[in-house]
């Protein structure tokens, strides 16, 4: 059985705008930051998958497992729009909250627009090598 990854180095302890994403990563808060980014109501912090194939159940682990879960998450697939497994649906349907899967791009302009608007939004962000 896998063991549930926690999620470590938090980067910033509340949701900050993100200014830039590609190039592996993100830019936020003048922070660069190198790999996948969840963004939950604590902060922002790394996330352990590198791709969309990466990506399990157990990388939900911690919004799924959370006292109070938001209303919804952005699931920014990468370069490329892909669905969610009917088990992470599921899973995300049983907790209460909604899954919005889209390419990375597009959730970090919703997620900007949302976090502007004040709205308790959280991300799960893969990593894109794209240049913005």
């Amino acid at each position: 059985m896998r063991s549930v990854p926690e999620v470590s180095e938090r980067f910033l302890p509340e949701r900050a705008l993100i200014d830039s994403y590609g190039n592996g990563g993100f830019r936020f808060a003048g922070m660069s930051h190198q790999g996948s980014l969840l963004i939950l109501a604590d902060g922002m912090h790394a996330w352990r998958p590198g791709r969309f194939a990466d990506v399990g159940l157990a990388d939900f682990a911690t919004v799924l497992s959370a006292g109070k879960q938001p209303a919804f998450l952005l699931f920014g697939t990468g370069a490329t729009m892909h669905l969610p497994s009917p088990h992470l649906m599921q899973a995300f349907a049983e907790a209460g909250t909604a899954l919005e899967a889209m390419t990375t791009g597009a959730a970090v302009r919703t997620y900007n627009i949302l976090l502007a608007e004040k709205r308790d939004v959280a991300a799960a962000l893969l990593a894109v090598e794209l240049a913005r």
